[in-house]
């Protein structure tokens, strides 16, 4: 199959997936929680040297699967740009990472039949985030030959993800993820910590006006009592040199 001819089949492949072979709808609970990560991740890696694509709920195509659209994707080594579709046979690889976000409802799928096909294709680790239940859960290959899963276990309450270099930590009803110790952003924390500290400048700078203002009226009490101070000192050395001159007859 030439260029053309493989552009062409790419292009025909349906872009959305079906109501059936979607999950059913989940509520905000869910979207917030994943796009909250989606966001991190993609200002994250937008940053970085490696190139990566992150993605959520793009219709993927492994050759011999059924598609599938998971709820956030991680590939590597790729151009960032915008897709409709992942299709692994024109792409030239497949996803690096995978993570479903479950909020209510059956968990098989995520967490059963998902960990099983996850495995077989590759896919080098898998996380599942229970925000209803405030969980998570993360599964690697132990090697690139490998086709099933080894459960991944928490170290002080994170998970380490070795294939991002990040590590995901579940805290009451949000999820943080962590670079060493320090925590990413998602976009509006970002905003209100610049607002804070474009706040915080203000402040400073008004204070700063507000001591110059202060220690400038100081100084000239200081000029003004300093000028009275010497007038009277002139007035008082006149009076003498008038006292000393003799008087005429």
């Amino acid at each position: 199959m030439g260029p053309e001819e493989r552009a062409q089949v790419v292009e025909t492949l349906p872009a959305e997936v079906t109501y059936r072979e979607m999950s059913p709808p989940e509520g905000d609970l869910h979207q917030d929680a994943k796009y909250r990560v989606l966001d991190v991740l993609r200002h994250h890696f937008r940053h970085r040297r490696r190139k990566a694509y992150v993605g959520s709920e793009l219709p993927v195509y492994y050759p011999g699967e059924r598609r599938f659209a998971p709820d956030l994707l991680v590939v590597f080594d790729v151009e960032p740009h915008p897709r409709e579709k992942w299709l692994v046979s024109h792409e030239g690889k497949g996803l690096d990472w995978v993570m479903e976000v479950h909020s209510g409802g059956n968990r098989k799928k995520d967490a059963v039949v998902n960990v099983e096909r996850n495995a077989r294709l590759g896919i080098r680790e898998y996380f599942i985030y229970d925000a209803g239940r405030e969980r998570l859960e993360g599964f690697r290959l132990k090697s690139a030959k490998a086709r099933t899963y080894v459960p991944l276990k928490p170290k002080q309450g994170r998970f380490t993800s070795k294939v991002l270099g990040l590590e995901f930590e579940v805290r009451g009803d949000k999820m943080f993820v962590w670079t060493g110790e320090t925590l990413l952003l998602e976009s509006t924390e970002m905003i209100d910590q610049l607002k804070a500290r474009m706040e915080k400048a203000r402040l400073r700078r008004q204070a700063e006006a507000r001591r110059r203002r202060q220690a400038e009226a100081r100084l000239r009490r200081k000029l003004e009592l300093a000028l009275k101070d010497a007038e009277q000192q002139m007035a008082k050395m006149k009076a003498e040199l008038r006292k000393l001159r003799p008087r005429k007859h």
